[in-house]
């Protein structure tokens, strides 16, 4: 089994450092953490070549980032590694909330059948980061330069140039658009003058990766005011390889130094185990930090040739997961806005709805962060009191259940007003919304064999779902043929109790099309389109209308 987190990768001189005036490339990403690499792998699967510039030669170590949602697991089935992450990773559904030491209630995440993959997964960031680089390594079209330092970037209308510091020296690179991917404290944000603002909360997190022998159920835990950590809250996950992710709040007058020390972790862990029945296993400390966090963004993400994505254009608690999940969904949003330009398929201004939809989902994330954050960490008496009570409530009220907020976990924003979206011409019912993210749903195919929907839609074109059989499909299909658009076609045909759940889910009847972005974003739906329909979603979906 490879130590990702041992694993060091070699610096390789390149001929750009040799050359006279600056190598320019149509791409540069800097930052080969899991969004970069991500891009990365999303651009060259489009045929659009990659400079991968990252400062270290290592993964990162420890868990970090280690819940990855559905969405976020079906942007990396795109990407070609999702199996991996899934066979890897822990999968979970179920969650349990407790107050003191009574459980107050629990909850599910994934409560209907008929998705491909689970809720969440937990895996630490280094398989994901891992699995990455192997993905990318398997790509001609990606050049990953470790040990590659941005250190200077001068912005021009028709790119930028950056200069870069290896171990034998400096360079400059010329790009055509630059990917600033290189995380919370991102250079390439500071060198540009620009700032992320928000919010700066005052509290410290004891994280610590534990190995023991035993059997708990694969759940999320978290308690608030345990007698094993009383005043605070604690969380506890289960990840790969038998390791635990547990989560003490400290209060803000900890000391971090002090708190990291093993003989100050061990007691705590021993009196969370010992509560939960568990006073005989012995445990190891893997690795451990302390953290204090902000929930803040940058005012545009999209500054000319250069677009922030993940980190280095926002950052949230780690209640929710929304950071590593928003982040690949950044790239997933991008890559294929970026690719359409550089193709000459799209104007510039297409990149703009990069932005605005990506700053609408981080001000979600950072919304739903910010009040998870203030019912775990109360900062008044008056806080604490209502929470308090609540807690209470919530073992025999259904009602004071919606109030608990021990982290929203991540779900994929529904972009209800981009500008891309077509509105809707025809009445429909339920959750697929222009702006919303494909449900996934099985599928039986032509031959008889079944599969999944997302699975079907293509990796990097416009697909259109089209529902049922008959003569109102057939009208259809003739309109998708004839709309002069390479658009990949997916037949949904409910000839079983299981597949009629993609019908339900997107309230389709015989003929129904569903256009779907390249990002599999639902941006047009009809019950029964033309060719002129579908051509001008098209248009209007790559900002040429």
């Amino acid at each position: 089994m490879i130590d990702y987190q041992s694993l060091r990768f070699d610096y390789k001189r390149h001929a750009d450092q040799d050359a006279a005036t600056a190598a320019r490339h149509p791409v540069v990403i800097v930052g080969a953490g899991p969004v970069g690499l991500a891009l990365a792998i999303d651009l060259a699967q489009r045929e659009i070549p990659v400079v991968l510039l990252d400062n270290d030669n290592t993964l990162s170590s420890g868990s970090r980032a280690i819940c990855f949602a559905k969405r976020t697991l079906e942007v990396f089935d795109r990407l070609g590694c999702g199996d991996r992450m899934v066979d890897k990773g822990v999968s979970w559904h179920v969650g349990k909330v407790f107050f003191h030491d009574e459980q107050v209630y629990r909850f599910d995440l994934l409560p209907e059948p008929g998705h491909e993959r689970p809720a969440f997964i937990n895996l630490q960031q280094y398989y994901v980061e891992g699995y990455l680089v192997e993905r990318a390594a398997a790509l001609p079209l990606i050049d990953l330069r470790w040990n590659n330092k941005v250190t200077g970037i001068e912005p021009h209308d028709d790119g930028a140039v950056l200069t870069v510091e290896t171990p034998e020296g400096s360079y400059q690179l010329a790009a055509g658009y630059v990917g600033a991917c290189d995380g919370s404290r991102s250079n390439l944000r500071q060198m540009m003058g620009l700032e992320a603002k928000g919010r700066v909360f005052r509290d410290r997190f004891l994280i610590a990766d534990i190995t023991m022998d035993a059997q708990l159920p694969t759940e999320r835990r978290f308690w608030f005011d345990p007698p094993f950590h009383p005043g605070q809250s604690v969380l506890l996950h289960k990840q790969a390889d038998g390791m635990w992710r547990v989560d003490f709040q400290l209060g803000w007058d900890a000391d971090p130094a002090e708190e990291r020390k093993p003989e100050n972790i061990t007691p705590r862990v021993r009196a969370l185990l010992d509560s939960i029945g568990f006073e005989g296993v012995q445990f190891q400390i893997g690795w451990a930090s302390v953290y204090t966090f902000a929930c803040q963004r940058m005012e545009h993400f999209r500054h000319g040739r250069v677009l922030f994505a993940g980190d280095s254009a926002h950052g949230v608690s780690p209640f929710g997961a929304r950071g590593a999940n928003s982040g690949v969904q950044d790239a997933d949003n991008l890559a294929w806005k970026l690719a359409a330009v550089l193709e000459g398929e799209a104007p510039d201004a297409l990149l703009d709805s990069y932005a605005s939809e990506r700053e609408y989902a981080a001000d979600e994330n950072i919304r739903n962060s910010t009040r998870a954050t203030d019912f775990i960490t109360p900062k008044s008496e008056v806080s604490r009191l209502f929470r308090d009570a609540v807690l209470e409530l919530t073992k025999r009220h259904a009602f004071a259940r919606t109030l608990v907020n021990s982290g929203r976990l991540s779900v994929p924003a529904v972009l209800r007003d981009s500008p891309l979206n077509t509105p809707d011409a025809d009445v429909f019912k339920g959750a697929m919304v222009p702006g919303a993210a494909a449900a996934d749903a099985p599928l039986v195919r032509a031959d008889g064999s079944t599969g999944w929907l997302l699975r079907e839609s293509h990796a990097v074109r416009f697909t259109a779902l089209l529902f049922g059989t008959g003569e109102a499909a057939e009208r259809s299909l003739q309109a998708l043929k004839a709309c002069d658009f390479p658009l990949h076609i997916v037949r949904v045909q409910g000839v079983s109790p299981e597949s009629e759940l993609a019908t339900q889910r997107y309230d389709a009847q015989p003929g129904t099309v569903y256009l779907l972005r390249p990002d599999q974003h639902v941006c047009a739906r009809w019950r029964h389109p033309t060719a002129g329909n579908i051509r001008a979603a098209i248009d209007h979906a790559l900002a040429k209308a």
